[in-house]
Order: C-alpha cells, then sequence, then structure tokens
C-alpha cells in the first residue's frame, strides 16, 4: 500500500517497524498473562487486534493455534511477518482496522488484544466486531491500561502529549481499563471478569528508555520529527527527568497497573 494513502495514525504507529518489538519486550510480562487468560488450545481460530509486531500472535501460535494477527499498520505487519518467521503454523498477518473487521460471522474460536484495541476510534463499534467475529461461547481476552491519573501511563502520554502537536484521540484509551465501562460497553456481546495487576518495566537507566522508545514507540518518535533540534533535546531532558524518579539499585523499575479482561462470547 502507498504510504501517502494511510491515515496518519497508521503511518505513526507503523514507522518504527520491527524497532517496535522492543516496546513489546517491555510489556512481555501482561502480554503473556493475557495469551494464558484466552488459553489457546491446537487448532482453535485465533484473531490478535493491533498485532503491532506479532508478540502475543507468537505466543498463541506456539500453543498450537491458527493465528491471524491484525493492525492498521502495514510497517508493523511487515515487521511481524519477519519476526515470525519459522513458527508452525505460522501466524498470517493481514491490515485491518477493529472498528471494520474483514472476516464472517463467527470465524474466530478467541479474539486477543494486548493494548491495541483501546486505542480505536469508534470503541463501540470496535466491541461490537470482536464479538461478531466470535463464534457463540468463543473467548475474549484483552489487556488494557487502567492508570489513575497520577500513575505512570497517564503520566507518560500526557507528557508526550505536551510536546506533540497531533491532536487528541476521539476517545480515551484509558476507559477500556475502567470496569463499570467495560461492562457497559462489552457487557453486551460477553460475560467478563477482569483483574487488576503490576506489570513491570525493568530498564538499565534513563538514557536507554529514551533511545528505545524515540526508535521504537511511534507517538516519541512522531513527535520528535516534528520538533527543531533544540526543542527535541528538551523534550529529551523533560522525558529522561519524568523517569528519574524510578531509579532503584537494580537500574529503573517502573510499575504500571494494567487491567487483564476475559470474556465469554453470548
Amino acid at each position: 500500500m502507498n504510504v501517502n494513502t494511510l491515515s496518519p495514525e497508521a503511518r505513526m504507529w507503523g514507522q518504527p517497524g520491527k524497532s517496535y518489538d522492543g516496546i513489546s519486550f517491555g510489556l512481555s510480562d501482561t502480554i503473556s498473562h493475557t495469551v494464558q487468560a484466552l488459553w489457546p488450545r491446537p487448532g482453535e481460530r485465533i484473531l490478535d487486534i493491533g498485532t503491532g509486531t506479532g508478540w502475543a500472535a507468537r505466543l498463541a501460535a506456539w500453543r498450537g493455534a491458527a493465528v491471524t494477527g491484525m493492525d492498521i499498520a502495514p510497517g508493523m505487519l511487515e515487521a511481524a511477518g519477519t519476526l515470525s518467521a519459522g513458527f508452525d503454523p505460522r501466524p498470517v498477518f493481514q491490515q485491518a482496522a477493529a472498528e471494520a473487521l474483514p472476516f464472517a460471522d463467527g470465524s474466530f474460536d478467541g479474539v486477543i488484544s494486548t493494548y491495541g484495541v483501546i486505542f480505536s476510534k469508534a470503541p463501540k463499534k470496535a466491541a461490537a466486531e470482536m464479538a461478531r467475529v466470535l463464534r457463540p461461547g468463543g473467548r475474549l481476552a484483552l489487556a488494557t491500561w487502567s492508570d489513575s491519573p497520577d500513575g505512570y501511563i497517564a503520566g507518560f502520554f500526557a507528557l508526550v502529549g505536551q510536546w506533540s502537536d497531533a491532536p487528541p484521540p476521539p476517545a480515551s484509551p484509558f476507559d477500556w481499563g475502567r470496569e463499570t465501562w467495560l461492562k457497559e460497553v462489552l457487557g453486551a456481546h460477553f460475560e467478563i471478569e477482569s483483574r487488576e495487576q503490576v506489570t513491570t518495566f525493568y530498564a538499565p537507566d534513563v538514557t536507554t528508555v529514551w533511545e528505545e522508545y524515540v526508535k521504537g514507540f511511534g507517538p516519541v518518535a512522531a513527535t520528535c520529527a516534528t520538533l527543531p533540534p533544540d526543542r527535541r533535546e528538551e523534550f529529551r531532558t523533560a522525558f529522561e527527568e519524568f523517569h528519574r524518579p524510578y531509579e532503584t539499585g537494580l537500574g529503573l523499575v517502573i510499575p504500571r497497573l494494567a487491567l487483564v479482561v476475559r470474556g465469554v462470547r453470548h
């Protein structure tokens, strides 16, 4: 696909390509736990929404499932395909949006999304689409952010927003971390349960985190690309200062509050 025909969001998320796998590495504890919550079985048809570089898709494939990973960003999908070479069964990757899944009703036994569908522009449509493509009794597993306003994740996105000229998203990704909202939006389609947990990010130092995010995380990379050199250095300073309170003898240790959600299709 011609990059000029992509949405701004698809270009932003896809620009880091394979480097985004380093971001998934820092989320790997919750990604693994969400795959466990889904518990893919050999031969089951599993859809991974917002697959990124395919981390959850590969874990499900390792369990023997037939996995389809979808994302809005071709840059992510290309990287996911490369990183998934050698898996048997190998996940299949294709471009699509959560609000308009190109699959027939009841196509899947399980749907998973780890910090992906939470960025949907139309959450209610995305919820209905996840239910539509699941067979009755099919399973849903999500990882979402449930940080409080003074938590790390909320502070991180607020920091990036201060330096970015991108408009705020039409729907807040943090809605997916509120249990009352989940019951309202997903409850029409699923019996759902959720459990809050701390996902901990370990890194050597603040400079390493900056370097990882500026090359691997679309919103940070896109923000840097719009800033002149002096402003970029100011952004870097603010980014590193934001992370200094998490310095310990082990390096940076950053606790982040997440929600693991499991649903069963009505």
